[in-house]
C-alpha cells in the first residue's frame, strides 16, 4: 500500500535520527552539521525511500553515489532550517503533529493503528516517524515566518501581471541546473560548460529523458522530482527564456544559459492559453491599513500592548499621521514598510474579528482598538469597491503566484547563505554501499 500525503513524502525522505541517537551511540556519523550530526543510517534509509519511490523507473537515477551525495545535500539543508526555526522561537507542539498523523491517515483511509502498521512494514517506527513530520513542519512554518517578513505583492504588481496575462498562455517547464559557486573561476566556470553541454547532448540524442537527466545531473533542489518547475506565466520566466518559450513545441528544449546560479537547460512541457471567465456576481472589497501591537509572552503582555495601542489610537486622534505611526511601532512586518497598508481585500479575508471592524467603519474613519488572535489592531478605512467575484479570485491566484515566484528566489538564496555560512563535515562516502 502506497501512503500518498505531501507531509508523509517528506518525513520519509528526511527521516530523523533521535531513536537512533539514543539506542546506537556509535553508529557511523554521515555528516558533521554545527554542533548535531546526520548518521549513516538516516541517509542509508533516505536514499532507500528514494529508491523505492523510483521502483518502477530505477533507470532514471544516478548512480548510488550521486543520489547519496544529493539526498544528504538534502538532510544537511533540513537540519540547518530546523535548528535555525528553533533559535527564532518556531515551534510546533505535541498536539499539531498528532493531529497531523490523524489527517495522514484520514487521507490515506486508514486508522492511526493501521498507519503505525504501514510504518512498521516500510521499517520506520512511529516515534522516527512523528520526529521527522516535525522537522517537516517546523521547515515550513519557518518559510511561513520567512516569507511573511520578507515577501510584499504590491496591487500594482498585481494589476501589471493581470494586464499581461489577459488572454495571454502559461506554461509547465523543467529545469536543469548546473550550479557555480559565486566568484567561480575560469576553470569551474568550463568544467561547469563542460557538464551542461554533455547533458544536453545526452537529451539532444535520445539517450536520456529530460526528466532523468534532471534527476541524475541536475544540482537543483527540485533535480529529484525531474527538475518540475510548474506552470508559469511569461512574466514569471527570465527574459533570456522568454522571448524564445513563444516559439517553442512542448518537449523542446532551450540552453544552455547562464544565469545567477549557474547554467541552465529549460525544457517546455506544455502549454495552455488562460481563458477569461464572465461575471458571475460581485463582492465589497475594502482598502483599509491598520496598525498592529502584539502581546510579549508572559504575565502583563496583553494589558501592555492594550495600553500601547490605546496611547497610538490616542496620537492618531490627535492628528498624528497614521502611516507615520504604523512604520514606526506595528508589529506587522509585512504592511509595516507599506505604513499598514492592507491593499484590498474582502471581509472575511482576515477573520471576522478584523473584517467586521472594518465593515462598521466609514471611509476615513478610523477604528477603536480591537483584539484578534494576533493582537491588538487599530485599522483605517480608506475606501470600498464592488469588484468582480471572477477576478477577484484571478487577483488572489495572481498574487499568489507572484508571491511564489519571489519566495523561491529569496528562499534558495537564504538557503545558500545558511549553508555557506555552516560548518559542515561530510564523512560518508569513503567506503562502499
Amino acid at each position: 500500500m502506497k501512503i500518498r500525503f505531501a507531509f508523509l513524502c517528506a518525513a520519509l525522505l528526511f527521516a530523523a535520527s533521535v531513536q537512533a541517537q539514543q539506542t546506537q551511540p556509535l553508529e557511523r556519523i554521515a555528516a558533521v552539521v554545527d554542533e548535531d550530526v546526520i548518521l549513516q543510517s538516516e541517509l542509508d534509509r533516505a536514499v532507500a525511500n528514494i529508491i523505492a519511490q523510483y521502483a518502477n523507473r530505477q533507470t532514471q537515477l544516478p548512480p548510488r553515489h550521486v543520489l547519496e551525495r544529493q539526498v544528504l545535500e538534502r538532510l544537511i539543508l533540513v537540519k540547518l532550517q530546523t535548528t535555525r526555526a528553533s533559535e527564532t522561537g518556531v515551534r510546533v507542539s505535541d498536539a499539531e503533529v498528532d493531529n497531523a498523523i490523524n489527517a495522514i491517515a484520514q487521507q490515506n483511509n486508514l486508522s492511526p493503528d493501521q498507519l503505525r502498521q504501514q510504518l512498521a512494514l516500510d521499517g520506520m517506527s512511529i516515534d522516527d516517524f512523528r520526529s521527522s513530520l516535525r522537522e517537516e513542519m517546523l521547515v515550513q512554518r519557518l518559510r511561513q515566518r520567512f516569507a511573511q517578513s520578507r515577501i510584499s505583492v504590491s496591487d500594482a504588481e498585481v494589476d501589471a501581471a493581470m494586464a499581461a496575462r489577459a488572454g495571454a498562455t502559461t506554461y509547465h517547464l523543467a529545469h536543469i541546473l548546473v550550479a557555480l559557486p559565486e566568484g567561480a573561476t575560469p576553470e569551474q566556470i568550463a568544467t561547469g560548460q563542460q557538464k551542461i553541454d554533455g547533458v544536453k547532448a545526452l537529451v539532444d540524442r535520445r539517450e536520456m529523458e529530460f526528466a532523468a537527466a534532471a534527476v541524475r545531473y541536475s544540482d537543483s533542489p527540485n533535480a529529484l522530482e525531474g527538475g518540475d518547475l510548474g506552470w508559469r506565466s511569461l512574466d514569471e520566466i527570465p527574459v533570456a527564456f522568454a522571448n524564445a518559450i513563444r516559439s517553442m513545441q512542448p518537449g523542446e528544449m532551450i540552453g544552455p544559459m547562464r544565469g545567477p546560479s549557474g547554467f541552465q537547460l529549460l525544457q517546455l512541457i506544455e502549454a495552455r492559453d488562460e481563458a477569461q471567465a464572465g461575471a458571475a456576481g460581485s463582492v465589497t472589497q475594502y482598502h483599509a491599513r491598520h496598525i498592529l501591537v502584539r502581546p510579549a509572552q508572559g504575565a502583563g503582555g496583553d494589558s501592555e500592548a492594550k495600553a500601547k495601542i490605546d496611547t497610538l489610537r490616542a496620537r492618531v486622534a490627535g492628528g498624528a499621521d497614521f502611516q507615520a505611526i504604523a512604520r514606526e511601532s506595528s508589529d506587522d512586518t509585512v504592511s509595516k514598510p507599506e505604513g499598514g497598508d492592507l491593499g484590498w481585500f474582502t471581509q472575511d479575508e482576515f477573520g471576522p474579528e478584523f473584517g467586521g471592524q472594518v465593515s462598521n467603519l466609514q471611509d476615513g474613519q478610523v477604528s477603536a482598538p480591537f483584539k484578534t488572535q494576533a493582537g491588538w489592531h487599530i485599522v483605517q478605512r480608506i475606501a470600498t469597491r464592488q469588484a468582480n467575484v471572477d477576478d477577484d479570485n484571478r487577483r488572489a491566484q495572481v498574487r499568489e503566484s507572484i508571491g511564489q515566484r519571489k519566495l523561491e528566489d529569496e528562499w534558495e538564496r537564504y538557503l545558500r547563505e545558511m549553508r555557506g555560512e555552516a560548518y559542515v563535515n561530510i564523512r560518508a562516502g569513503n567506503s562502499g554501499g
